[in-house]
This record gives structure tokens, C-alpha cells and sequence, in this order.
């Protein structure tokens, strides 16, 4: 890999992962001093690889080149060394070096934690997210604005106010008690969904799909699932959910960037060994006698992976959906369930209750309402596609309705 090519690249795989460890050692207080140091690691890698060669292990090297900067900025600093310094070596002798641990385990633990820390209950659910795109993930702030349709000074303001917040409340980095633990994974795992949903249902950059948050979201997932106290049954339902959809990341959209409608999509393109993973993990949650909400939407997305069109198929998708809005109601729930019943029980029942959810804000309500009327009534069938193509909010969705309201013309 080129210089130019592998700073980026280590840059999202090890910046978050030296900042975690940071945070840890330091305290959540700190987070921008740790920041600031897995920054000036990576200006370092920079200033130095583009003149001399790139080291045998640039990782190592990375290691190194952050912990003497954090040994320096402790020793050098005021306030580290008269408030911070002293806390660190608490269980140590007063000669000793405070220990920067980067091995794997510290890293992993660090991570996991901090996830725990950044989506504490007290602070928003978006303000979770962008904690934890920027932390966790390693995320530029125009990325996070990216993906939140907003600018950089909104983030940072959210950003600020979130780590204000962290040190208000006393934040510490570390797993809750085990009796806290199912409290508080509710919180993780709304935020890793949603990291998910924010990149698989993108309107960022006219871009339907954005792989990157999605597996990001996949690979802290995997984390808890990794930990003995976080492999519970909904973070293994989670994870299945997320590999089902992510079979099918290829078949999606075209090589124009265009969506590909779920019906068109080619099978030959989906991803086999993910939804093998995906079974596994789905199996795994089965353990003990709590359904969650991402046990159902597990399984319809399993039934999403048999491409057969059989009224079966539709039958069992529509009563996980009729399970899922039971325990956790949503308005695109409910609009994805009209589908669902078109496809078990025909157009004109799912016309009758799709119309009763009246989501007049959302192009995706008029696309659906489309779709039931064409062949039925095509004239009600246009004018919905054209209420969705005022209502979309991409380039890529604009193309796709465009092509609908077209095809009526033919």
C-alpha cells in the first residue's frame, strides 16, 4: 500500500483505537488532550514517511511515536503533572513511568468501554452517534456532518456540549457493574443501530449507501459480542440483522450509484458468507426468554435473504412485523409492513392501510402508494410517485421515482 494510500487508512484503523487507550489512562475529562496526541502521532507519520521510507511496521511505529508523546505531554504539562500524573501512578512507586498499554486486550477493553462511556443515558442519542463516529471510528468532522445533513459548526457545538456533559456527570471509562450492564447495553445498541440505519439508509453526499458507518456499527457490534459480559442474545440478534443487510451491499445500487430495487436486485451478487454469519448469530440469540425488537426485524431480514417470492415468504415476513410494531411501534415500520401485506394478502387490503398512516412528510409513504396503485389505478399511481419525487431528498432517490413516473408514459 502507498503512503499516500495507508496514512488514511491507519489513520480510521488505529487513530480511535490510541485515542481510547488515551481516554482510559487519562480520564474522559481529558478526551481532547488524547485526541490531540493520536492527532500529532499521525501529522508525525505524515511530515516523516513522505521523506524517508515507510517503517517495516508502521503500526508499531505509530505505537511508539504516541506513547512517548503522552509521556512527554504528562511530564511536561502543569496540570498533568501536579493533578493527572499523580493519579495514574497511585498503585505505582513514584520512579515509575505511568504504563501506556497498547496491547490488543487494553485496546479492545479501551473501546468497549469508552462505547459504554459515550453512550451514557444522559447525553442525546445524536450526540451519542457523533461521539462515537468521532472516537470510536475515527470520523473527520465534515464526515459526521455528512452524515447528520448538517455543517461542521453544528457538530462541533454538539460535539462540545456532549464532552461537556461526560465531565458534568463524572463519566467514567470503564464497563458498568454487571447488575447495570443490561440497562445500560440498551443505550449502546440504539446507538449501533442507528449507526447502521445512518449509513445503510444514507442521504449523505447523494450517496444511497454508505458502507463505511455500516461497518464501523458492524465492527463494534462484533466487539460485544467478542466480551464474555456483553455476548448477550440482542447484541447476537443485532449483528445478525446488520450481516443479513449486509449480504446484499453489492446488489443495492448500480455501478451509476442508482438504488436497485429489492425485487430487481441480482442474487448472484449477495453475499453468502455473511448470511451464513448472519444465521449463526441469529441461532446464538435465541438463548434465553427475551424477544427484542432486534430479534424480529433478525428475521425478517432472514426472510429478505430467500429471494423465492412465495406467499410463505410474505406470510412470516407480515407476523414478524405484526410482532415487531406490538413491541416497539414506528411509522416505517408500519409503512414497510403495508408492503408485506400487499405481497401476503394483495395491493387493495395494504392501499387501505397504508392510506391510514397518512406519513405525508415522507417520500417513501407516496413511493410505496405508488407501487400498490400501479396496475390497480395508474393515474393515483403517478400522481404518488410524483408527491415522492417533491419529497426526495437525493439525487439517487430522484433518479429511481424519475424512472417510475417515466415508465407510466411508455
Amino acid at each position: 500500500m502507498k503512503e499516500q494510500e495507508l496514512i488514511p487508512h491507519l489513520f480510521r484503523t488505529e487513530f480511535t483505537k490510541i485515542t481510547a487507550v488515551l481516554c482510559k489512562l487519562f480520564g474522559i475529562e481529558h478526551m481532547e488532550v488524547a485526541e490531540d496526541i493520536a492527532s500529532d502521532t499521525f501529522l508525525q507519520a505524515f511530515e516523516t514517511w513522505t521523506y524517508k521510507s515507510i517503517p517495516e511496521n508502521p503500526t508499531a511505529w505509530l505505537y511508539s511515536v504516541a506513547k512517548n508523546k503522552a509521556r512527554n505531554y504528562i511530564s511536561r504539562n502543569h496540570i498533568f503533572s501536579e493533578k493527572v500524573a499523580p493519579q495514574i501512578r497511585q498503585n505505582k512507586s513514584e520512579a515509575e513511568e505511568p504504563e501506556i498499554n497498547l496491547s490488543d486486550k487494553n485496546i479492545t477493553d479501551s473501546q468497549l468501554q469508552m462505547l459504554f462511556a459515550v453512550c451514557h443515558p444522559s447525553i442525546p442519542t445524536e450526540a451519542q452517534i457523533s461521539l462515537a463516529l468521532r472516537i470510536l471510528c475515527g470520523f473527520g468532522i465534515e464526515e459526521i456532518a455528512d452524515a447528520f445533513l448538517t455543517n461542521k459548526e453544528v457538530i462541533n457545538k454538539r460535539l462540545f456540549r456532549a464532552k461537556e456533559k461526560l465531565r458534568a456527570e463524572k463519566i467514567r471509562i470503564e464497563f458498568p457493574e454487571k447488575a447495570e450492564i443490561d440497562k445500560r447495553l440498551d443505550t449502546v445498541l440504539t446507538t449501533l443501530y442507528l449507526l447502521f440505519s445512518e449509513g445503510y439508509y444514507s442521504e449523505s453526499k447523494n450517496d444511497i449507501l454508505r458502507k463505511d458507518l455500516c461497518l464501523e456499527a458492524m465492527r463494534l457490534t462484533y466487539m460485544l459480542i467478542g466480551n464474555e459480559q456483553t455476548n448477550l442474545p440482542s447484541v447476537n440478534a443485532l449483528f445478525a440483522l446488520m450481516c443479513f443487510h449486509a449480504s446484499r451491499f453489492e446488489a443495492r445500487k448500480n455501478e451509476k450509484g442508482e438504488m436497485i430495487l429489492y425485487a430487481d436486485q441480482d442474487e448472484a451478487l449477495w453475499n453468502k458468507e455473511l448470511i451464513e454469519k448472519g444465521i449463526y448469530h441469529l441461532h446464538q440469540a435465541k438463548e434465553g426468554n427475551i424477544i427484542s425488537s432486534y430479534h424480529l426485524e433478525a428475521g425478517i431480514a432472514y426472510w429478505h435473504t430467500i429471494k423465492a417470492d412465495t406467499k410463505e415468504k410474505w406470510e412470516n415476513i407480515l407476523q414478524l412485523y405484526n410482532r415487531l410494531l406490538q413491541i416497539k411501534y414506528s411509522p416505517i415500520a408500519a409503512l414497510n409492513r403495508t408492503y408485506a401485506l400487499s405481497k401476503a394478502n394483495g395491493k387493495t387490503e395494504a392501499i387501505r392501510e397504508a392510506e391510514k398512516l397518512k406519513l405525508e412528510d415522507n417520500h417513501f409513504y407516496f413511493t410505496l402508494l405508488g407501487e400498490l396503485y400501479t396496475n390497480i389505478d395508474d393515474k393515483k399511481a403517478k400522481e404518488n410517485f410524483q408527491k415522492a419525487l417533491t419529497l426526495a431528498r437525493t439525487v439517487t432517490d430522484r433518479q429511481t421515482i424519475q424512472k417510475k413516473i417515466e415508465s407510466f408514459a411508455q
